[in-house]
C-alpha cells in the first residue's frame, strides 16, 4: 500500500553524528511532495519535529498574521528557533537533528518516527513509551474529536 500522507510509525537511528535515517516510505513521500529541503525544530524539547520546506513556509505564513504583540507567538518562535535549522535529506536518506535538541530531547541511536500528514515527529524510545501510559486517550478526547466528525 503506498502512502500519500505520512502516517504509521517506524524504528529508525540516529547515527554518530546526529543524522536520523528517515524511514524509506517517508522518505518516499517526502521527496515527491515537497523535495528533499526541511526545517527542523522542537516546541518543547520533548521531541524533534521534521518539516518539509514547503510545510514549514506554510506554518510561518500562518503564524504571520498572529499580531507581533501577541505573548503566545514570540514564545512560540523563541523554542522552534531556538530548537530549529534548516536541513537537506541526503542522498542516503539521513538529516542532520540540531545538537541542541538531540541533547535535550534524547534524540541518539534508536528512535521512533511518527509520521503525522504532512510532517514527522521523532521520539526517544522511552519518552514516547512514557508520554503514551502517563497521557491517555480518554472519553472526554473522543467527544471533543467526535464534535469535529473524527
Amino acid at each position: 500500500m503506498e502512502l500519500n500522507v505520512l502516517m504509521e510509525h517506524a524504528p529508525a537511528r540516529v547515527d554518530d553524528k546526529g543524522r536520523l535515517k528517515i524511514p524509506a516510505d517517508f522518505r518516499k513521500l517526502i521527496e515527491e511532495k515537497y523535495g528533499s529541503d526541511c526545517f527542523i525544530t522542537s516546541i518543547d524539547g520533548e521531541h524533534g519535529i521534521v518539516y518539509p520546506l514547503p510545510v514549514w513556509y506554510d506554518f510561518q505564513a500562518r503564524l504571520a498574521k498572529v499580531p507581533s504583540t501577541s505573548v503566545a507567538k514570540a514564545k512560540l518562535l523563541q523554542r522552534v528557533n531556538y530548537f530549529g535549522q534548516a536541513a537537506a535529506i541526503d542522498n542516503q536518506g539521513r538529516v542532520l537533528i540540531p545538537s541542541i535538541l538531540r541533547e535535550v530531547a534524547a534524540i541518539v541511536d534508536d528512535v521512533v518516527v511518527l509520521g503525522n500528514a504532512d510532517h514527522l515527529i521523532v521520539w526517544n524510545e522511552e519518552k514516547i513509551q512514557k508520554r503514551l501510559k502517563g497521557s491517555p486517550l480518554t472519553p472526554d478526547d473522543m467527544k471533543e474529536l467526535e464534535l469535529h466528525g473524527v
